[in-house]
């Protein structure tokens, strides 16, 4: 029955005592969700800190959209119906299924030749990515108590704490190193998936014992296959249409494909009822409703900006991929420092409306600090934003999950988890694939105006006319694109690294405003959150009600 949370002395009353076998099992469990998440949350960070070299390297800088796309709409599909096969057939058969095929993509992807193999495996590795995502919540789901999931929310946050301090220098390491036993050093932004994953996948197999409860239901295959006829056209359209053409026939008729497959897509979710994917009368919960087109928003937003954070720091402030790694570490800091202080206040309070208010607000004018920021900008205002961008994702990710599992039934923990994923999958895909697209949209004509204006630069003049800087081959680039013999080559900026300063100058202004400007729509995004999280029921009702377990 609904009741109010417990207090952190009958919490402590309820919790396994250390030393006891019950501690022993619980924490044997935790690892192993620890160890699964590790892999994908290093996953993420380390490859967006080298995603510029790994792009440069398979000369598809302005397509590498085709590789983050890839993976989070593989993931974004892969999470429910791992969260629903979880609850017919027991979560750990499919957390190793998840591990394994995550470790497949990995091996594939150390092996690829170019942008578009890359984003095939990488569509590989998102599939298990996506069960680990998942089931790793569900598992949260099904082992603590309410009372006691914000106790053990640190340790979660310590794993996102540890693979968001060792991703980026990590994937700064790999992507400045030629080679690393022999293979390209870029590519051991996937291979290093492999011990990882390995170790964990021992572990889980050896040690976690959980019972599986295998349940005769129909697998809502057909809805899985309509997401994707909905899903992928849309996001051809989004990395596509600035080249294309956005009303061009072509993009046109995507987007017709994509609304067939939405409307199927939700015929079949009604027909299918409680074995559907996504069960549509989850909807009927307001919480449920409004925590998920929130976790949208947030994905749009936080996660379709952050992969431009390592772009800021390397193309328009010059960092090198280690020393950008680096910058981009209190990110984390500032996630520990808010998920620790108001997880459990936000359990016990029931307080969702207020912090989740906060958090997005503090995200939107955190990107709107970003959009301010210029190559000339000191590189302590963008270590400021970063941190204080970390604080509004460690209060904005746990009271989303926090308030949507305190108010989902036992029998559907699985699937209203996996659905906080996918809803935030969605919006992370969708927002990266825009902003990226937008970005590069925005630079050919921003730096091509740039390049044709630089002639009235005296400084671009002064070292335009020293014989030694124009022999530089990184300076010809751009020194032919302002003779008007052709136009900068975006898919490789690795020009950048040795062009004299003054001549790189038109380039990079031309990058530092399209981020500007993919920072203000992504400003946009989080206010439109900020007015949603509002709309969540109030402290004057009190803590939220709990569903019945």
């Amino acid at each position: 029955m609904a009741g109010t949370p417990l207090s952190a002395a009958d919490a402590e009353a309820v919790a396994p005592r250390r030393g006891t076998p019950e501690h022993r099992a619980l924490m044997t469990v935790i690892a192993g969700l620890m160890l699964g998440l590790m892999l994908y949350g290093l996953e993420f960070v380390i490859v967006s800190a080298s995603m510029r070299t790994i792009a440069d390297e398979l000369h598809g800088q302005t397509l590498q959209a085709w590789v983050t796309t890839s993976y989070m709409v593989t993931t974004t599909i892969a999470t429910p119906l791992f969260g629903k096969l979880s609850d017919l057939y027991g979560r750990k058969r499919l957390y190793v299924t998840a591990i394994v095929v995550f470790l497949a993509g990995s091996l594939l992807c150390g092996t690829a030749g170019s942008v578009y193999e890359l984003a095939a495996y990488r569509a590989v590795q998102g599939v298990g990515g996506g069960g680990i995502a998942a089931l790793a919540f569900a598992i949260m789901g099904d082992v603590l108590t309410p009372e006691l999931r914000a106790r053990y929310q640190v340790y979660f946050s310590a794993v996102s704490v540890v693979a968001g301090v060792a991703g980026p220098p990590v994937g700064g390491l790999f992507a400045s190193a030629d080679t690393l036993l022999g293979i390209d050093g870029w590519r051991w932004s996937f291979l290093i998936n492999l011990p990882i994953g390995l170790v964990a996948l021992a572990i889980v197999v050896l040690r976690y014992r959980m019972p599986a409860e295998r349940r005769e239901q129909r697998v809502d295959y057909a809805g899985a296959g309509w997401l994707v006829v909905c899903l992928a056209p849309l996001l051809v359209v989004a990395e596509q249409g600035r080249v294309w053409g956005w009303a061009s026939p072509l993009s046109l008729a995507l987007c017709a494909v994509g609304a067939v497959g939405l409307v199927a897509f939700l015929v079949t979710e009604r027909r299918m009822g409680a074995s559907a994917v996504i069960p549509l009368r989850l909807f009927r919960s307001r919480v449920f409703s409004l925590v998920n087109a929130v976790s949208v928003l947030v994905g749009v937003g936080l996660f379709g900006s952050l992969i431009f954070l390592p772009l800021y720091l390397q193309l328009v402030k010059g960092q090198s991929p280690e020393h950008a790694g680096l910058l981009l570490i209190p990110q984390m800091a500032g996630v520990l420092t808010t998920s620790r202080s108001f997880s459990g206040v936000i359990n016990r309070s029931g307080r969702y409306r207020a912090f989740l208010a906060g958090g997005t607000g503090l995200v939107t004018a955190t990107l709107l600090g970003f959009a301010s920021l210029g190559p000339g900008s000191p590189l302590w205002a963008a270590g400021a934003l970063v941190y204080l961008l970390g604080a509004g994702m460690g209060v904005c990710l746990p009271v989303t999950l926090i308030a949507l599992q305190n108010n989902s039934p036992k029998e559907d923990m699985g699937v209203s988890s996996a659905a906080f994923t996918f809803f935030r999958g969605i919006g992370g895909t969708a927002g990266t694939a825009a902003f990226l697209s937008l970005m590069f949209a925005l630079a050919e004509d921003r730096v091509a105006g740039a390049v044709a204006r630089a002639g009235l630069d005296p400084g671009f003049r002064a070292a335009s006319a020293d014989p030694a800087v124009a022999a530089l081959p990184a300076n010809r680039r751009v020194l032919d694109a302002v003779a008007g013999r052709g136009g900068v080559d975006l898919d490789d900026t690795s020009f950048l690294l040795h062009a004299d300063p003054r001549i790189a100058a038109p380039v990079v202004d031309g990058l530092a405003s399209s981020i500007s400007t993919v920072f203000l729509v992504g400003a946009a995004v989080m206010a439109l959150g900020v007015v949603l999280s509002l709309l969540l029921p109030g402290p004057a009702s009190g803590p939220l009600p709990r569903a019945p377990r």
